[in-house]
């Protein structure tokens, strides 16, 4: 569905008209995802560090010609050709436009709202009603101000069920999207301490995401999940329709669906309640408490609905895990796979294709698809939507299995594929099956690949055919987390600081080129490594960011010249080599980053020597100071303030002696992550974020939520029963004082779980319970005792440290520090990459 540019100007009131009439089908906000620029309008959204306005010439080069702008924007006439409607607020002007659009369609409309559970019964929805309905939905977790309206778009004539998520961290933001979303079916997971901090109390967070409901006709809640003085039901009636139906669900109280027991085996769970005083029964194949409650919201839903308890019982049974989040995989023959196949449509493979090219940079990309299945659009329209998409990212080779898929590409004439998709490579297969019969793992090299399928095609055997195999230990990296904590620390920088990220070290063991494309995408200033060779590896894999070398000798001259990499100088000797290697090149202002020495001791010019360094800077001409730096001692240990202000002065008068002899200006930062916020006075004009953006607070402040960014996990491999009396390990250290179960894991000091973790100090997670290691850690292995945890199985999943066992706790058992945990692991160990 598409509106003409003078429509959209009077629904959201443009004080100027359209420059021209086209028609605009999509929405963008975000400049880096632009494919269609003839048929785009973006919205130049001022948020709190990035300002859209800023991104237009970039967009008008790219070939966008419609801008929604604020009044403040006075540069239109730099631009002949386009269309800018100006409004009060871009935003709001958004959202009046999907606002509109919904008010289009009369078809049933379910908006979830929640402190969690939102996306997960939201695609178990999807799973149990898309037999029965052509099905919009928020695209993962597109929930939020800015999402939400976005997901509104996506509704077509097609549709006859729409399930929208809605996620607020504030007063005054559930009123928007429930007049975007307008659900006249209600469903609230529950109220948890999640956003608190937006609110001053519980009751008032339940009023706010109560305004989502107040034109509901039908309102779903599990009632234990929320707290009696905030119960839709009983309290504040007046935020209701008179008419509105509540249906509620407990395992406490008296509820609509009363849960009277639940039978846990090892592979499913058996659900018993009350039901219009009749006993009702589900099985569901999952069994933590989580997916219980979730898929009891579920079964509530669709009970409220009128749908019978047979058809419930058999659709619930086949409820299928919903992993939200893509996974980057190394493969074979140094490829990457991205795993994304819990869900095929549209929607979920725009977004998998956008991080697709966001990880792959320059490398050839490749995509294996499934059929997409009840779309309610043709398959030749949809098909050439889909070649569309893949042909504008610049996607080489494209592979499509299933029935669907072989009708399309048969029905096209002959030789005439590649040249109407504009991808030159293009096989299909008629399924999974015969894709792994006919092709060779020796056809893929040096490429990334997406792999999207629906679950009938059992893509799961396609990623681990092509998985570069290695032992069962990886390093699970949560990109998503990763920006989360970006963004937290963001929030205590002025908009005109600049953000240097560190990803030295492997990326503080994370992996360095994956980080650094992410963080490239998100648009941070400058990446700061340790040695030239990792700043060549970023190169070669891409990057195009400013990369500050900090440890710098003669040997990396040359690759730092070749590959544009930017050196620390820190010492005469340093920068009088540089300079010689320059002058033999006839090199001149090559850009350089001066470092002082404030009481760190360990790199950096003298306080008194910045004179004479100015001097030969401004003479010798060679070198062209693009930042001042110096390290923060203790910016962590409000015991150090005094030394760290004194620190910092004297940087302020080196980069004072600096300035006065030389004729432009330069970048001053010394802030590191603590620094950042506990002392937001010293950020200068850059800061450096390291070990803060992996989710370790090194001040210890709990001031704002990280996220873990690093689980490290392995499985057990064997276990056994141990005697009374015996010893488990080498040199008979593990002893045993009763009949015990102890499990070997696949994990040892070679891995990088150190020896220090052995009889004891050690803890792993099993089954979401502490077990203790015991015996002595041995290189490939590690035994822990598992006797107090029922149902543990060889094959069971162990977390070494994550969300369950923080690595803090971990590096405080062995008496050391996170980093050196982190950077420890091994490089045998497999890092997966996960977006949420």
């Amino acid at each position: 569905m598409s509106y003409s540019l003078q429509h959209i100007a009077n629904i959201i009131q443009s004080e100027t008209k359209p420059a021209d009439d086209r028609m605009v089908q999509y929405l963008l906000t975000d400049s880096r995802k632009l494919l269609f620029p003839d048929a785009t309008l973006f919205f130049s959204i001022i948020g709190p560090r990035r300002d859209g306005h800023t991104f237009i010439a970039e967009l008008y080069n790219r070939g966008l010609r419609s801008f929604v702008v604020a009044a403040s924007f006075q540069e239109a006439a730099s631009y002949p050709d386009a269309s800018f409607l100006v409004v009060k607020n871009v935003l709001q002007a958004l959202q009046d436009l999907a606002a509109f659009h919904r008010s289009q369609f009369h078809i049933p409309v379910i908006g979830i709202t929640g402190s969690n559970g939102k996306t997960i019964v939201k695609e178990w929805l999807y799973q149990l009603l898309q037999s029965d309905h052509q099905i919009v939905r928020s695209p993962r977790s597109y929930n939020s101000q800015i999402g939400v309206p976005l997901s509104i778009w996506q509704l077509q004539s097609i549709h006859t069920l729409a399930i929208f998520e809605a996620g607020i961290s504030e007063i005054g933001e559930m009123a928007a999207l429930q007049q975007i979303i307008r659900p006249n079916i209600g469903i609230w997971t529950n109220l948890g301490a999640a956003h608190n901090e937006g609110f001053s109390n519980e009751r008032e967070k339940a009023l706010e995401k109560a305004k989502l409901f107040k034109d509901a006709d039908l309102l779903i809640f599990y009632r234990d999940g929320i707290q009696p003085h905030c119960y839709p039901d009983t309290n504040d009636r007046a935020l209701f329709k008179d008419t509105i139906r509540f249906f509620s669900w407990s395992r406490s109280e008296a509820a609509d669906l009363q849960i009277i027991n639940e039978q846990i085996t090892d592979h499913e769970t058996v659900i018993t309640a009350l039901y219009q005083q009749q006993k009702e029964q589900i099985t569901i194949p999952f069994t933590d408490r989580i997916s219980i409650d979730n898929a009891i919201t579920c079964w509530a839903t669709m009970l409220a609905q009128g749908y019978q308890s047979e058809r419930i019982q058999q659709r619930m049974l086949l409820l299928q895990p919903v992993d939200m989040r893509m996974q980057l995989k190394k493969a074979v023959n140094n490829c990457y796979l991205l795993n994304d196949s819990y869900s095929n449509d549209i929607a979920s493979l725009e977004l998998a294709l956008d991080f697709l090219v966001q990880q792959a940079g320059h490398n050839k990309m490749t995509v294996i698809l499934s059929d997409i299945l009840q779309t309610g659009i043709p398959d030749e329209q949809l098909y050439q939507m889909v070649l569309e998409k893949l042909n504008r990212r610049g996607v080489k080779r494209f592979i499509g299995i299933g029935p669907a898929l072989s009708r399309y590409f048969n029905t096209l004439p002959a030789g005439t594929t590649q040249t109407q998709s504009g991808i030159p490579m293009i096989s299909y297969y008629t399924s999974t099956a015969d894709f792994l019969e006919r092709e060779s793992l020796n056809q893929f090299k040096d490429e990334y690949i997406l792999l999207k399928g629906a679950r009938v095609f059992s893509f799961e055997r396609i990623s681990q055919w092509l998985e570069q195999k290695v032992h069962q230990t990886v390093m699970e990296v949560n990109l998503t987390a990763m920006i989360h904590n970006l963004k937290a620390y963001q929030q205590f920088l002025k908009p005109t600081t600049k953000l240097m990220a560190m990803v030295k070290a492997f990326s503080y063991g994370s992996g360095s080129a994956e980080v650094a494309r992410v963080l490239q995408f998100h648009k941070i200033d400058y990446l700061a490594v340790a040695y030239a060779d990792e700043g060549v590896e970023l190169r070669k894999a891409g990057i195009s960011l400013p990369i500050m070398v900090m440890n710098v000798d003669e040997a990396g001259f040359d690759a730092m010249i070749q590959y544009d990499l930017e050196p620390e100088i820190y010492s005469f000797n340093i920068y009088r080599s540089f300079h010689s290697f320059l002058k033999n090149q006839g090199i001149r202002e090559y850009p350089v980053h001066i470092k002082f020495n404030t009481g760190m001791n360990r790199l950096g010019f003298e306080i008194r020597e910045a004179d004479e360094l100015a001097k030969e800077l401004k003479q010798k001409g060679t070198m062209v100071v693009k930042s001042v730096l110096s390290h923060l001692a203790g910016s962590e240990n409000p015991s150090l303030d005094a030394f760290t202000a004194q620190q910092v002065q004297a940087f302020l008068s080196a980069c004072d002696q600096l300035n006065s002899q030389l004729n432009y200006s330069f970048i001053r930062h010394i802030a590191n992550s603590a620094g950042i916020f506990r002392h937001p006075s010293y950020q200068f004009d850059m800061v450096r974020l390291g070990i803060g953006l992996y989710g370790v607070d090194s001040a210890d402040t709990h001031q704002f939520a990280l996220q873990p960014v690093a689980t490290l996990k392995s499985t057990i491999a064997q276990i056994r029963t141990v005697a009374a009396g015996e010893t488990v390990g080498y040199n008979r250290n593990g002893g045993v004082q009763q009949e015990s179960r102890i499990a070997t894991i696949r994990i040892g000091y070679a891995d990088g779980y150190s020896r220090r973790f052995g009889n004891g100090i050690g803890q792993v997670i099993v089954r979401g319970q502490r077990a203790p290691v015991i015996g002595n850690v041995c290189m490939d292995m590690t035994m822990i005792d598992v006797t107090q945890i029922p149902g543990v199985m060889e094959g069971d999943e162990v977390e070494i440290f994550g969300k369950q066992l923080p690595i803090q706790e971990l590096a405080k058992a062995a008496g050391t520090i996170p980093y050196e945990i982190m950077t420890s692991v091994s490089q045998r160990v497999k890092r997966v990459y996960v977006e949420e």
